[in-house]
């Protein structure tokens, strides 16, 4: 996935880790071999409207929410259909009051109605506060966590490993991010929720306890879930 930093010092373009301390949790309970925090790609503002969630600091937002109004502006001198100038009036109105089109709660039949857009802030939007900017990690670690991705670990042997995936992925979706042969021959699921895991001190324990649970292909993966994917081969 990919994020645009935009205004924000310390995090430069190109491949980051998102050091999740509950995977430095998870790794201190399960032996393996080493440690692999989820990955994503950071981009510069030429990147904003492919990426999944803009990073920008304060005074960098204001000029987002002008560049949105502009093609709004754009857009309405164009004479769109009734239903169209509608809903670019009340986003208008929105972002003159400083806030993100994302935030506006359009609905579907909203979308609809607009031919095309290129709002920047259409996807979400995370602020950086000032007391933030000397721990990036953490930083990055709240703008993942409000791009709409989650993780699932797997542990044990060679690595204990955050996948990144989409939020409402299905557990047979969640193992094509690992390899699409996982979803091909997807049979079920071992799972152990992330609190489970902490509790009971490791998978062992956790499993021992009652706490792993078998889910089939339709399971909704949720957040630091520890997945073991059974598939054939």
């Amino acid at each position: 996935m990919k994020i645009c930093v935009i205004g924000v010092p310390g995090i430069p373009e190109g491949k980051h880790n998102i050091k999740d301390p509950r995977l430095d949790q998870a790794h201190e309970l399960v032996e393996a071999k080493k440690k692999t925090y989820a990955q994503v790609d950071v981009v510069g503002e030429q990147g904003a409207i492919d990426a999944d969630v803009i990073l920008v600091s304060r005074d960098r937002l204001i000029d987002l929410l002008l560049k949105d109004l502009e093609f709004i502006e754009t857009r309405l001198s164009r004479e769109p259909s009734a239903a169209e100038r509608e809903v670019l009036v009340k986003l208008q109105t929105h972002l003159e009051s400083e806030r993100t089109v994302a935030s506006a709660g359009l609905s579907e039949e909203d979308w609809q109605a607009l031919t095309g857009h290129g709002f920047l802030t259409s996807k979400p939007v995370i602020m950086a506060n000032p007391d933030e900017l000397d721990d990036p990690d953490a930083l990055m670690v709240r703008t993942f966590k409000g791009s709409g991705y989650i993780c699932f670990l797997t542990v044990g042997g060679p690595e204990n490993r955050a996948w990144p995936i989409r939020q409402g992925l299905t557990a047979a979706e969640a193992a094509g991010s690992i390899h699409t042969d996982l979803q091909k021959g997807f049979i079920r699921a071992e799972v152990i929720d992330f609190d489970d895991l902490l509790a009971a001190g490791g998978e062992k324990g956790a499993k021992h306890a009652g706490k792993q649970r078998l889910e089939m292909k339709a399971y909704v993966v949720r957040d630091y879930d520890v997945m073991n994917i059974r598939a054939n081969k």
